[in-house]
């Protein structure tokens, strides 16, 4: 069995990956303020699905695979990083609103679609894959048990940490956007910076070399 020393030092590593803004976390702030926190739920279990696959992958050598197969790596990199800059454009383009701008005009998606956009916005990025790649070799312990097990009890601890923290983001987002309905200037600045940090992302992503 793992140790718990191990488990809370990657459970640490987990929580500041978390905390950085990023696309799942701009999807689930935007879906719980244009549809409501139910929406935004089960947009979380997409993303959270999203982590389970890629945890699976890692834990039985599938993600090694990939990363063996540049084309493979490469086509989900790219597509990764065009999706990105898809997000930045929508924040910024002409009569683009922000997500933290509650609206009333826009279809309610269904559940699926709901979850499917979810886990599409998680599994299309690579780097979650080289994450669990390089991370959790680095704290599994082979004198300490099954190695599979051990892997698979570290990727549920960063599933655990991530869903924990997501879910205050949806349950949190209508206050956030109450506070940035009274303050349109903070609306605008909210967009071109969302878009900036998009863009940026895409660029890191599209420009990293694939891992050896």
């Amino acid at each position: 069995m793992i140790s718990l020393g191990s488990l809370a030092a990657f459970a640490l590593v987990a929580l500041g990956m978390v905390l950085t803004p990023g696309p799942n976390m701009i999807y689930l702030i935007g879906r719980s303020i244009t549809q409501g926190r139910a929406a935004g739920f089960l947009s979380l279990l997409g993303v959270v699905a999203g982590f389970v696959f890629y945890m699976l992958c890692a834990a039985f050598g599938l993600t090694a695979l990939l990363l063996a197969v540049p084309l493979a790596y490469e086509a989900i990199q790219w597509a990764g990083a065009l999706y990105l800059l898809w997000l930045a454009w929508n924040a910024v383009r002409p009569g683009a609103r922000s997500p933290l701008e509650p609206r009333t005009d826009l279809p309610h998606d269904q559940p699926a679609r709901l979850f499917a956009m979810g886990f599409l916005t998680n599994l299309l990025n690579p780097k979650i894959a080289v994450l669990y790649l390089s991370l959790l070799p680095q704290f599994i312990e082979p004198e300490r048990g099954h190695v599979l097990v051990q892997a698979l009890l570290l990727g549920m601890a960063q599933i655990a940490v991530s869903f924990s923290v997501n879910l205050a983001i949806v349950l949190a987002a209508g206050a956030v956007a109450a506070w940035f309905r009274t303050r349109p200037t903070w609306l605008a600045v909210q967009r071109w910076l969302m878009a900036t940090v998009l863009a940026a992302l895409a660029v890191r992503l599209a420009c990293e070399r694939r891992p050896v």
